[in-house]
């Protein structure tokens, strides 16, 4: 390399007082035409099934440091999708309860229920949208990540460390999965949901998810009826009785999304039956009409 940069020299050198120098032999002259060519930056994207050992709100690179699932976590990336169109066009991530963040949740439900081998929200599951950095955004970034963790109870969202990774984590008996539960009751107001195995004295079995229509959250709120009777249409297909005698037969209970958990677009509400004046001591599942007797 020293040979061309002086050979070059000389040349503009003699250019200079009118002359040419002929460069020496087994080089050109060129000093550049040899190099290989500058590539274009590359854009950092998160990987998918890896586990954090932390929360994350905002995906800076700076935290990123994920660990094999085998060793302690609190969180494992199930999907890393990307954003286009009119979600990706905007100069900052989406903002809450944005066309984007919406249409990211609506990925993020999908794979997380196609990873865990069933809703997420029939266990004990949580499932956030973790988009880049602002400034990983305006260096061209439009990842997003789904990322689950298994939190402590239906009245206790916080995350649980664990050892091993979510697949398959609601498939079959999990452990993670709701069954059954003994309800604390207020002046007609459910404080809690104490889990028991269905084989233990009980009041209260999950039935799934209910999908409430695409409407506004005050208009979620002030339609219960509609809730209850979408509730109602569960019960009678898991216990096995004729829709028009579920009212006769159970009583319901419901956990619906949080007002920023609708605008982001969770319609998912947990159903229950709800035994209130005696102890159940197996799951209804299938129980049909003996099973439920009208009371």
């Amino acid at each position: 390399m020293k040979r061309r940069w002086l050979a070059l020299c000389g040349t503009v050198a003699a250019l200079m007082l009118g002359g040419c120098v002929t460069p020496p032999a087994g080089t050109d002259g060129d000093l550049v035409d040899d190099w290989a060519p500058i590539s274009a930056p590359t854009v950092f994207t998160p990987e998918p099934a890896v586990c954090h050992p932390f929360v994350a709100r905002v995906g800076y690179l700076d935290g990123y440091a994920p660990v094999p699932c085998d060793q302690p976590h609190k969180v494992e990336t199930l999907h890393v999708g990307t954003l286009t169109g009119a979600a990706a066009a905007g100069t900052e991530p989406p903002a809450a309860g944005s066309a984007g963040t919406r249409a990211a949740h609506t990925t993020c439900h999908r794979e997380a229920t196609r990873a865990l081998g069933g809703d997420w929200r029939s266990g004990r599951i949580g499932l956030s949208v973790v988009f880049p950095s602002p400034a990983a955004w305006t260096g061209g970034a439009r990842w997003f990540r789904c990322d689950a963790a298994e939190i402590r109870s239906m009245d206790d969202p916080s995350v649980v460390s664990r050892d091993t990774g979510l697949a398959g984590a609601l498939r079959s008996t999990s452990p993670l999965r709701h069954t059954c539960f003994n309800p604390t009751v207020d002046d007609d107001q459910v404080t809690a949901m104490g889990p028991v195995a269905c084989t233990r004295p009980h009041h209260a079995e999950f039935v799934g998810v209910w999908t409430a229509p695409d409407t506004t959250f005050a208009a979620f709120r002030s339609g219960q009826r509609r809730v209850r009777d979408g509730c109602g249409a569960l019960i009678a297909a898991y216990a096995k009785v004729p829709r028009g005698e579920v009212r006769f037969r159970t009583g319901s209970i419901w956990y619906h999304p949080q007002e920023s958990e609708w605008r982001n677009g969770n319609r998912g509400v947990q159903c229950f039956l709800w035994i209130s004046d005696r102890k159940l001591t197996r799951s209804m599942k299938g129980a049909g009409r003996s099973g439920l007797p009208m009371g």
